[in-house]
């Protein structure tokens, strides 16, 4: 079969390597002190902060906070002061001010370890309001991504989505890039996949685009790649389906539509009945990835049986750019089916009358609405294809395909994404393309 690749967009060249957004100094250790340094001007507040600030804390924070105010603090003796402090922390403010100090005083003396501790219970007070809290978050996430942290980095990431965050990346072409929700989505599901966890991180992926879906809100072109991109390369065939049909649907364009065909052809295991039917949507879609995939619905076509359409489905991709005019294959194969073609259509009419008999047969039925829509004739096929239906031993699934495809072909969208939808069996992924191409033809 057919390889054909992913279009990837970009990405940050390193989520760990992105700017950090909380600055060592500022908003973040001044709202994380404002409480303890204001509990001790009046009484009446300190009764009112008692409950928050205990006495022993305070004692043990003066050390910390001398540490923190100083221009180049003493490593020692923050260290030092440390095991004292978080000995005394204990309510939501005591870890929020705790938290601030040890964040700071970690970024100035380049103590990563401390730094994170900080950042953890100022996480755990809960005190934090949204916008802080998924600053906090976020770099949380990195820190424990640094530690190769999994499991962490993914609820420091969820805790920054929760708070509606979002911050700029300088991507790999030196571009500025908001980071939000939609890309920090995509950036847990990496972190499933970049620790070989393909089948969580599909699993992610998919509750979060159901999720998505169920709530009205757009799903993320980045978060669909993914999926698709690994379930592509892990050879999971229903899910690489699943996903391009996702693309396909969300974002159509000439390249994704293309993709979409030969992902599904080459993942299906397809009989050439069922495989010939899916190419016949790149012919209606006017795009082939390239000359094999013409070639290839020439040669499941046959220059014998359907000498009209081989005719014209080459006619059609020779117009096309991407395609090779000097093919030998496709050249001689134009040949021999124009050479076929009038004798052929001569024998139309009696095909027809022989159709539209009372006793005609099934398979009288099912060649004249096979023979019909291969010349182009949609609306003979679909009447030759709605009397099959109801018959006997038909091949439910092929004829509903074909019947959708003769409504489809007469700008029936609706009445065409309606028998595209009854479509089962191995057939469905196939019936389920032409459905969603029909609809954005219908502007459903």
């Amino acid at each position: 079969m057919i390889f054909t690749r992913l279009n990837k967009a970009s990405r940050p060249s390193s989520a760990v390597a992105m700017a950090l957004v909380i600055a060592a100094t500022g908003a973040l250790g001044a709202t994380a002190l404002e409480a303890p340094a204001f509990a001790q001007k009046k009484k009446k507040e300190e009764k009112e902060q008692k409950g928050q600030y205990s006495k022993e804390f305070l004692a043990a924070y003066q050390p910390i906070d001398e540490v923190q105010k100083a221009e180049t603090p003493d490593a020692a003796a923050a260290k030092a002061a440390v095991p004292a402090l978080i000995a005394t922390t204990s309510s939501p403010d005591e870890k929020r001010a705790t938290g601030g100090a040890l964040f700071n005083i970690g970024n100035k003396i380049g103590d990563e370890d401390m730094r994170l501790r900080g950042l953890e219970l100022m996480m755990e007070s809960g005190t934090l309001e949204p916008e802080l809290a998924g600053q906090i978050g976020f770099a949380a996430y990195q820190a424990y991504s640094g530690r190769n942290d999994i499991p962490a980095a993914r609820k420091a990431l969820e805790s920054a989505i929760a708070a509606n965050y979002s911050t700029t990346a300088t991507m790999s072409d030196g571009s500025q890039k908001t980071i939000g929700k939609p890309e920090m989505q995509r950036m847990i599901a990496d972190l499933y996949f970049n620790a070989d966890q393909t089948q969580e991180g599909l699993a992610y992926v998919s509750q979060t685009i159901d999720g998505l879906k169920a709530a009205g809100e757009p799903v993320p072109e980045q978060l669909i790649r993914v999926g698709l991109a690994q379930a592509y390369e892990n050879n999971l065939q229903p899910q690489s389906r699943q996903y391009v049909a996702m693309l396909a649907e969300n974002y159509p364009s000439p390249s994704v539509w293309g993709d979409a065909v030969i992902i599904t052809l080459n993942s299906g295991g397809y009989a050439n009945a069922d495989a010939l039917d899916l190419l016949r949507l790149s012919r209606r879609l006017n795009s082939y990835n390239d000359t094999r995939v013409l070639a290839e619905y020439i040669e499941l076509l046959d220059s014998r049986r359907y000498p009209g359409e081989v005719v014209s489905a080459i006619d059609e991709g020779f117009a096309l750019s991407n395609v090779d005019k000097s093919d030998p294959f496709l050249i001689e194969s134009r040949k021999e089916a124009a050479g076929r073609v009038a004798a052929d259509r001569q024998g139309l009419s009696s095909l027809a009358a022989d159709a539209r008999k009372s006793g005609a047969t099934l398979k009288t039925l099912v060649v004249a609405g096979d023979t019909f829509l291969s010349y182009d004739q949609p609306a003979e096929a679909e009447e030759f294809y709605t009397k099959a239906l109801g018959m006997s031993g038909v091949e439910t699934p092929v004829v509903l395909t074909r019947l959708g495809i003769a409504q489809f072909d007469q700008g029936k969208y609706a009445e065409a994404s309606e028998t595209f939808g009854k479509v089962e069996g191995a057939r469905r992924d196939i019936a389920n393309l032409w459905a969603i191409y029909a609809a954005q033809k219908g502007g459903m």
